[in-house]
């Protein structure tokens, strides 16, 4: 059964910093792009981080550069989204997604994207 499972959301207070877990099962995350979208309320997913399968390259939201970072795990079938620095604006419901075909110009189009995480939460306040 093909799975992603997100972890490594909380609360956390502005200027802090959070680092969320992308975990595959059923298939290999080396073959995938993988990105890194987020929802706020409301309808609207917005792409955050992208990082490709093929030569590495990463890719990032304009709101989100210098202080996020998206990265592979060694061993684990695991990416990683580092996030400091966080905001309020941060707050969101952050999602983990697998792309077979990937197209650089498309990172951050949800529709490209085949596998979706469920979700987990980031809340930054006080």
């Amino acid at each position: 059964q093909v799975q992603l499972v997100e972890s490594g959301g909380g609360l956390v207070q502005p200027g802090g910093s959070l680092r969320l877990s992308c975990t595959a099962s059923g298939f290999s995350l080396d073959n995938y792009a993988i990105g890194w979208f987020r929802r706020a309320p409301g309808p609207v997913r917005e792409g955050v981080s992208c990082i490709s399968s093929d030569d590495g390259n990463t890719y990032y939201a304009d709101s989100v550069k210098g202080r996020f970072t998206i990265s592979r795990g060694n061993a684990k079938n695991t990416v990683y989204l580092q996030m400091n620095s966080l905001k309020p604006e941060d707050t969101a419901v952050y999602y983990c997604a697998a792309d077979k075909g990937f197209y650089s110009d498309y990172w951050s189009r949800a529709p490209e994207y085949d596998y979706w995480g469920q979700g987990t939460q980031v809340t930054v306040s006080w």
